[in-house]
This record gives C-alpha cells, sequence and structure tokens, in this order.
C-alpha cells in the first residue's frame, strides 16, 4: 500500500496532462490491507514430541489432514481448500526437549523461490561461514525451482553437501510440511517480499524464524526475529548451532492463525459488501 501510495505522485508527473491534484491523498482514507488467508492443516501428526507436548489441540476436518496416503489419492490442488483453517489457544512459552532432540544439530530451512530476489546469496553465504566456523548443523532448501535458477544454488550444494538433508522442490505437500515440522529455524532472506506464506505455514509447524528488517516483517513478527544486517543474521544462527535447544524449547510468540480465513472472513465479507456511492 505504501509503497503505490508514495508513487502517486512521480507517475502522474509523467502524464502530460489531465493529472489530477494530491491524487495520493484522496485515496490513502479509503485504503485498508487485508492479509491474504492462508490454510493452515492439522499437522500434528507430522510434528516431532517437543513441538507436539505444549502445542495445543488443533481442529479440522479429517479429509483435510494430510497423509502421505491422500497425496497419492488425489492431486495436490483438489486437496487444498483455502477456507480450511485450524483454531489453536495461546502457547506456553517454552516446550520441554528430551535429550536425544537436545543433542541433534540444529536444523535449518530455506523454503522459497529459487530467485534472486529472495537473496540465496546471502543465505548461502552465511552459512558457508558457519561451516568454516566448524559449526554444525543440517540444511534443508525447499522451493520452487524455475529455469535458470541462480547459480549459488549449485555451487551451495557442493560446498555445503554434508549438511544437506534435503534439497528441492518437493511435489508432496505432506513431504512438505513433514521437512518443516522437523525443522528448527527458518530463515527469509527476501528483498522483495510483501507477505511470506512459507514464513508463516513454518511457524505453524513450530519453526523458529529469522527475518530481515525490513519489507513486510516487522508488521508481523516481533523484533526478537528479526536482523538488520547480514552480521546479525550469521550472529543469530551461530548462537543457535551451539545450543539449538533454545531454538527447540522457543514456542514462537506469533500468532498464526490471525492469518486465517475463519479470522479475515469478516473483514473481507465486510468491504466486500459496503455500500459505494
Amino acid at each position: 500500500m505504501d509503497s503505490f501510495l508514495s508513487s502517486i505522485s512521480s507517475f502522474m508527473k509523467k502524464i502530460p496532462d489531465h493529472r489530477p491534484k494530491d491524487l495520493d491523498q484522496l485515496i490513502r482514507p479509503k485504503c485498508v490491507v487485508l492479509y491474504y488467508p492462508v490454510q493452515f492443516p492439522d499437522v500434528s501428526r507430522l510434528l516431532p514430541e517437543h513441538k507436539l507436548l505444549r502445542r495445543p489441540a488443533e481442529t479440522s476436518r479429517v479429509d483435510d489432514i494430510i497423509t502421505p496416503e491422500d497425496e497419492q489419492e488425489a492431486p495436490r490442488c483438489e486437496q487444498e481448500d483455502p477456507y480450511q483453517t485450524t483454531t489453536s489457544e495461546p502457547r506456553t512459552d517454552q516446550r520441554p526437549v528430551s535429550e536425544e532432540d537436545q543433542n541433534k544439530p540444529l536444523h535449518i530451512v530455506w523454503p522459497h523461490r529459487w530467485e534472486h530476489d529472495k537473496d540465496p546469496e546471502l543465505f548461502f553465504s552465511t552459512l558457508i561461514k558457519l561451516k568454516e566456523r566448524r559449526l554444525d548443523f543440517h540444511l534443508s532448501v525447499l522451493g520452487e525451482t524455475f529455469t535458470d535458477p541462480p547459480e549459488i544454488f549449485s555451487e551451495a550444494r557442493v560446498l555445503l553437501d554434508r549438511h544437506v538433508l534435503n534439497w528441492g522442490f518437493l511435489p508432496s505437500k505432506a513431504d512438505y510440511l513433514k521437512v518443516l515440522c522437523e525443522a528448527d529455524v527458518v530463515v527469509s532472506t527476501a528483498k522483495h517480499e510483501f507477505f511470506g506464506v512459507a514464513m508463516l505455514e513454518a511457524v505453524h509447524c513450530g519453526c523458529y524464524p529469522l527475518c530481515p528488517k525490513a519489507l513486510v516483517y516487522p508488521e508481523i513478527f516481533p523484533a526478537e526475529y528479526l536482523y538488520s544486517t547480514p552480521e546479525q543474521l550469521c550472529k543469530r544462527l551461530q548462537s543457535l548451532c551451539r545450543r539449538p535447544d533454545v531454538a527447540r524449547r522457543h514456542v514462537v510468540k506469533v500468532d498464526a492463525s490471525s492469518f486465517s480465513w475463519s479470522s479475515l472472513k469478516e473483514r473481507y465479507e465486510t468491504l466486500l459488501a459496503a455500500q459505494r456511492p
């Protein structure tokens, strides 16, 4: 919204005539932001024990609980219901973590499109620094690949090979959610983002988020999950690699359910049904 409104003035100056004055000021009072409604399926059967123990009960229709068998029986597009959401109650501050889970290397996931606007260069350069510092971690790089992905992906695949658990697009939604449920930390390095469905899906699956202190992220994520510089991102991941139990015990202070259709439905209906002069 801000990008649109702040660009009106410079755009109108390029028009040779019939230029309305103060158009941005006329439009601004009428503008509202409605977030994209996200489907959050019940992932309780996919969660490891330490994420499940303190997780509130989730409700959903039986046919919306996704399993690998479901994926084989029906196409993905037929299973997705944009109006189906889960309901939840506020979470407690920490999860109990078993000794076995506590000793596993930190599992970092990057679930974004393989394009330059997601800044994979920053992400991989940060992980290579962690490797050079001999820090242990596991890595899952998901997301859709297009015709000419940035070269950094093939380079990083070789350099980070021993850390990789998953690499590339997962056509099964159940497999995708399973990886998110198994991961500890989800990272965004985006240079262009107006919402970020993948980050909220990962939070729904119990991941600790790290996002740029820019773009849409400060609207959604509290300051403790934001970094301002590449150095800060590296430092945060370095600390979590040394103490993965910190991420595993933490319950993210983001109410993902507020971005579900059940939460947003009334606002959409009110806006679309409003009388216009």
